[in-house]
């Protein structure tokens, strides 16, 4: 199956979503639960796997579908197609506040590697599949563990990046030792592995936890401010019900000013 070429508009800001535009006859893939809206003429179908040339037969929806299990993703994939007479649009939402992504596969060699939930959409034709890492280390202690998502194919493809989006063009030999949350995406080109922090006092204190990600050029590499488990356990330790402190902003008398005013 080729690669649908695919035109598309991201749109917002603190949570933004992308447009694509399908020709007659073309097809976009989105993560489930992804789609925000679509337009009359466009049709929906769920698949097995992603639909990709690679996964045709039941062997290989099989395998595709197995693949997105272990990365975490549901066995199913979406696929929007056009079977109107003119451009129809779908687009499909960031499920948390960040930034959108746009890769053309093409340009960096055909293949991206992300996090495992990073994913949003893609042109019908790009295979998703799993990149197993090859360095034990990197493996148990890289917070993605040995399996992260590869994408396959020289189509547009779409992942998002939780709060700011920072790119960066490592340098052959160039190093980044970056928070192993903060990675959303670098190119097959680019050698990933955890590196130990060096002291007791810093693993055990500073709060960065006790390795970082290490990421070696040459190639391209796509960072997030704000990793959605880094949110998830803020919100986490602030609910009162999960022995959190709950803050009362703008009340000196904090707990008390709840039972004061009624809320209690």
């Amino acid at each position: 199956m080729a690669m649908d070429v695919v035109d598309y508009e991201i749109k917002g800001d603190a949570m933004q979503f992308v447009e694509i535009e399908l020709d007659p006859g073309e097809a976009a893939i989105g993560e489930a639960g992804a789609m925000m809206f679509m337009e009359d003429g466009i049709e929906m179908d769920t698949i097995f796997g992603d639909g990709s040339s690679a996964q045709q037969g039941l062997f290989g929806k099989l395998m595709g579908a197995g693949k997105r299990l272990l990365t975490g993703e549901s066995l199913f994939t979406t696929i929007f197609h056009n079977e109107g007479s003119g451009k129809k649009r779908v687009a499909f939402a960031a499920p948390f506040p960040g930034h959108i992504v746009p890769v053309d596969l093409a340009k960096i060699g055909g293949t991206l590697i992300c996090q495992k939930d990073s994913f949003l959409c893609a042109a019908r034709g790009v295979s998703i599949g799993i990149a197993f890492q090859r360095k034990l280390g990197a493996g148990l202690f890289g917070g993605e563990g040995f399996i992260m998502q590869k994408l396959d194919g020289d189509g547009m493809a779409f992942v998002h990046a939780g709060g700011t989006l920072v790119a960066k063009e490592l340098r052959a030999g160039e190093t980044l030792r970056v928070d192993t949350g903060c990675v959303v995406a670098y190119e097959s080109s680019v050698d990933f592995d955890i590196q130990y922090v060096g002291r007791i006092k810093s693993a055990l204190f500073s709060g960065e936890g006790l390795f970082f990600a290490t990421l070696r050029g040459p190639g391209k590499i796509w960072l997030q401010s704000l990793p959605l488990s880094r949110m998830a356990n803020r919100i986490v330790m602030a609910a009162p019900a999960a022995g959190g402190q709950s803050r009362e902003e703008g009340s000196v008398l904090g707990g008390l000013g709840r039972l004061l005013d009624g809320d209690n």
